[in-house]
């Protein structure tokens, strides 16, 4: 039997899973299978693209929201860790060498999300400054060339 890995989430990421769970169930299923049953009554789906498109976006939620339980189900939370090193659940604030300061939660890939800060602890920055400490700078290989990050803040 192969054993699953946990996923090691936030407390914000466990809530924000279980909000879309929440919405997918009880409100975008049922408007898509209504929406469906409507265009089913409305006479022949044969050639129906908005039938065939509306389908196909009903097989999506439901593949979203067994991906969803699946990742609840193995979920273990993460507590707040030492402020001492970067770590999964840390909130990180570096500064390139052009000055420019950022903010990164680095999180489990399950609910990396790069517009909301959240950077995965497998990316090339998340793996980078994981362990190190206030000051240490990281040379960052990125598709994108060399980056050099050094931490300001860790909490």
């Amino acid at each position: 039997m192969v054993r699953e890995r946990p996923v090691v989430l936030t407390p914000q990421g466990k809530a924000q899973l279980e909000q879309e769970l929440e919405h997918l169930r009880t409100v975008k299923l049922p408007a898509l299978v209504d929406r469906l049953q409507q265009l089913s009554n409305e006479g022949d789906i044969s050639d129906n693209s908005e039938y065939e498109d509306t389908k196909e976006e009903l097989v999506h939620t439901e593949a979203r929201i067994r991906e969803i339980e699946h990742i609840l189900r193995r979920a273990q939370i993460v507590t707040a860790g030492d402020r001492e090193r970067v770590h999964l659940g840390a909130r990180v604030t570096v500064v390139d060498d052009e000055g420019i300061e950022e903010t990164w939660v680095i999180v489990s890939p399950e609910e990396a999300n790069a517009s909301q800060g959240r950077i995965s602890v497998e990316s090339p920055v998340g793996s980078a400054l994981l362990g190190k400490r206030v000051g240490d700078t990281v040379v960052v290989q990125a598709p994108g060339g060399e980056t050099r990050l050094t931490i300001k803040h860790i909490e």
